[in-house]
């Protein structure tokens, strides 16, 4: 019988011996900011560390406890915590002083002209913003503004950010899968606007397009799902999203926020040889700073100053401190080395995520335990340096669909989400929904200690599992 209650009052009583100092900063918190904090997925239970300072492959807490991170920034840090080759390039500017000036900048010129470069698609535009969520709501206005309809699709278990036009479909709910609504607060018409379909399913894909094609101002998708699992698309399946949206008159929109230059030194949808409409980038394309951007087609981009079918542009300003020409410069920083040393980095991470995913998988395995490793590269795809773990609750899960990660049914969440979180906290090691991703900065003595931590939790879990 699974003792829940008592594996994780264990946990919890471990891990608190360890971070008094970021407890007691925690219940500071709580007095002055909701939950104590201000993003969810930080706030895990009973109370998050406090980082003191952050180098590399690690983050230290004020109790001096060192972890090994693999949620690195929300996944933005593919160089590590605080590269020295950025540094390096943002020192003289930082120097000459970058508080904000409200202008636009050179370096605004020079990140637009190496993001279209690095697509190697004629005919695109770009514009910045500060934050995938913004990325993803210009995007949709685009569509929107330029088709004169006012439904989207999207793939159920796909998460852009928390824009009110794609909060549905997000969250997994036994009974109703992903076809559900995931927030309070937005009106009714919102949730019918939102069409949902199944990942990587060609038929339902056709079926949904046969149905609600002619309404359809959009359809986004990531070529790479993120919180659905690390799961890559077909190739054939993005195929066929190109030429249903040519077929129905409908926006193609590629949310490469996680996926964009992760791969290689461009967005995924270089590696599948799909073109879309327009595509999302953010995280990487910052060096660690406050960047997102919609790339498109001049067409549907020029409706940011000029009036579409509606006789009213799309108002896509970007906000403050969009284009902040210190974020500029370190993306500049950023994509230019990743450029530079692409044959060393892109395999190398690569190559040491599949030895990671195998290695949990052994360590799980030493002990008696099962459990399946998602993110491994794909057809389009050399190498990947993400990893999610999964614990099957059946024998003959694939691990296909986001419905394989989050259906309590298949998974156990419960042992992925809070458990594993904790059982590896105690061990050094620092995750989110189970696994996260590489940086260059880690090393194979890391991923040595990053297995015997998992092994570590998995000894646990038997004493009370």
């Amino acid at each position: 019988m699974k003792r829940t209650k008592q594996l994780i009052d264990y946990l919890g009583r471990e891990y608190e011996k360890k971070t008094v100092k970021s407890r007691l900063m925690f219940k500071r918190a709580t007095k002055v900011m909701v939950r104590g904090g201000s993003h969810s997925l930080r706030l895990w239970k009973p109370y998050p560390f406090f980082p003191a300072s952050a180098h590399g492959s690690t983050v230290t807490d004020l109790d001096g406890q060192t972890y090994l991170d693999y949620w690195q920034g929300h996944y933005a840090n593919l160089l590590g915590h605080n590269p020295e080759v950025i540094r390096q390039e943002m020192e003289p500017y930082l120097a000459a002083g970058s508080l904000h000036t409200g202008f636009e900048s050179s370096a605004q010129i020079e990140l637009a002209e190496r993001i279209l470069a690095s697509l190697g698609q004629p005919g695109l535009k770009i514009r910045f913003t500060t934050s995938g969520t913004l990325a993803s709501t210009y995007a949709v206005m685009l569509a929107m503004g330029y088709t004169g309809r006012h439904y989207v699709l999207k793939i159920g278990g796909g998460w852009h950010g928390s824009t009110p036009y794609l909060l549905k479909g997000v969250k997994f709910h036994p009974g109703r899968g992903f076809n559900q609504v995931d927030s309070a607060g937005l009106p009714p018409e919102f949730a019918r606007h939102i069409i949902i379909t199944r990942f990587n399913d060609p038929d339902h894909l056709e079926k949904t397009f046969k149905k609600y094609g002619s309404k359809l101002a959009a359809f986004i998708l990531e070529p790479f799902i993120g919180v659905g699992g690390f799961l890559f698309c077909s190739p054939e399946y993005l195929r066929l999203a190109r030429k249903l949206a040519d077929d129905y008159g409908v926006v193609l929109i590629f949310d490469e926020v996680i996926s964009g230059f992760r791969f290689c030194p461009s967005g995924l949808q270089r590696l599948y040889g799909v073109k879309p409409d327009l595509s999302l980038f953010g995280k990487l394309i910052g060096g660690g700073e406050a960047v997102a951007a919609v790339v498109g087609r001049t067409r549907i981009m020029e409706n940011c100053e000029r009036a579409g079918v509606s006789g009213l542009r799309v108002n896509f300003e970007g906000g403050t401190f969009s284009a902040h020409e210190e974020y500029m410069r370190a993306g500049l920083a950023m994509l230019g080395y990743l450029s530079s040393h692409e044959k060393e980095i892109y395999p190398r991470i690569g190559q040491l995520a599949t030895s990671l995913r195998q290695g949990i998988e052994g360590a799980f395995a030493a002990e008696g335990l099962k459990v399946v490793c998602t993110g491994g590269g794909h057809i389009a795809v050399n190498g990947s340096s993400f990893f999610m773990v999964n614990f099957p609750e059946k024998d003959n899960i694939s691990y296909s669909y986001p419905e394989d990660i989050w259906d309590p049914a298949r998974s156990d969440v419960f042992l992925r989400e809070e458990a594993l979180k904790l059982a590896l906290l105690i061990n050094g090691v620092h995750v989110v929904h189970g696994g996260g991703c590489l940086s260059t900065a880690h090393t194979e003595e890391d991923l040595e200690k990053t297995i015997e931590a998992y092994q570590q939790a998995a000894r646990i879990f038997k004493k009370f599992w």
